[in-house]
């Protein structure tokens, strides 16, 4: 199918739907769902967003002010993952269970507003990577409008381009958990370290960033275009150990493979061989 058939097959889908709800993180998949669900169902449409402690706050507040473009409602609630001692010892199905945490809040909220179905924003390119995530989505029964019209990645940036999507182009956006080595225990203080870290790579200008935490060791991920900027620029350098290290990152290192998508399940293969 061409964009232009994807296109007119997902607002049927969803206006089939009568309502929906979408659990909205503000990336560029659930924000073109959310955007598609608004032009087609208006005020029965609803946005949803998690917060934890794996939720930079960075992120919250780009959700509300991205639903405040799009002018839908927007609730957020807070998910209770790091309480789940499953969740926090960081397994290889972590996302398991925060994504079981995540839909049982939004069920609740869907049936206090009287709403139908449940909308993620997983696309094809997501069915081809190890997602444990998506075995709890199945489960549950939320619906991947953009999975049901064959859009992968490409198709959903175009898209959002088209429709003037402010965050067409945004990289990538994990969740802070996703830092931590798997089978090492995920606590708030490390994703709060994480956080900040990544924070100050951002006011530096970088913007394809990952901070993956090693203990007293944090290994940045940068995309391979913005690598030289920071290899060449000692000033650049200095302020991150200066402030790396106020956080507790005694030494810092740039990863030379530079951000890649699947570089945390390369290290799964890893955890397995170790357990």
């Amino acid at each position: 199918m061409t964009l232009e058939q994807k296109t007119k097959k997902i607002k049927s889908l969803i206006l089939e739907m009568d309502s929906a709800l979408v659990a909205f993180s503000g990336g560029v998949d659930s924000t073109l769902v959310l955007a598609l669900a608004h032009e087609v169902l208006g005020k029965k449409a609803l946005a949803v967003t998690a917060q934890s402690a794996s939720m930079p706050d960075r992120e919250m507040k780009a959700c509300h002010q991205l639903a405040k473009e799009i002018g839908v409602k927007h609730l957020v609630v807070k998910t209770e993952e790091m309480s789940n001692p499953n969740y926090r010892a960081n397994p290889a199905n972590r996302c398991y269970h925060c994504k079981t945490e995540l839909y049982s809040s939004l069920k609740k909220v869907a049936q206090q507003e009287n709403i139908l179905n449940i909308l993620n924003g997983t696309n094809t390119d997501d069915l081809g990577d190890y997602r444990p995530g998506l075995d709890s989505a199945r489960e549950q029964g939320v619906r991947s409008p953009l999975v049901e019209a064959e859009f992968n990645k490409q198709e959903v940036r175009e898209l959002s381009r088209k429709m003037e999507i402010s965050v067409w182009d945004k990289p990538a956006m994990a969740c802070l958990s996703s830092r931590i080595p798997y089978g090492q225990p995920v606590t708030e203080e490390k994703l709060a370290m994480i956080e900040q870290a990544e924070d100050v790579l951002l006011s530096l200008g970088f913007e394809q960033i990952r901070v993956r935490h090693h203990g007293d060791l944090a290994r940045i991920e940068l995309g391979k275009n913005e690598m030289p900027h920071y290899l060449n620029n000692e000033k650049i350098q200095k302020i991150v150990q200066e402030k790396f290290k106020v956080l507790g990152f005694l030494t810092v290192v740039l990863d030379p493979e530079g951000y890649r998508m699947g570089s945390l399940n390369s290290a799964l293969l890893e955890y397995k061989d170790r357990v």
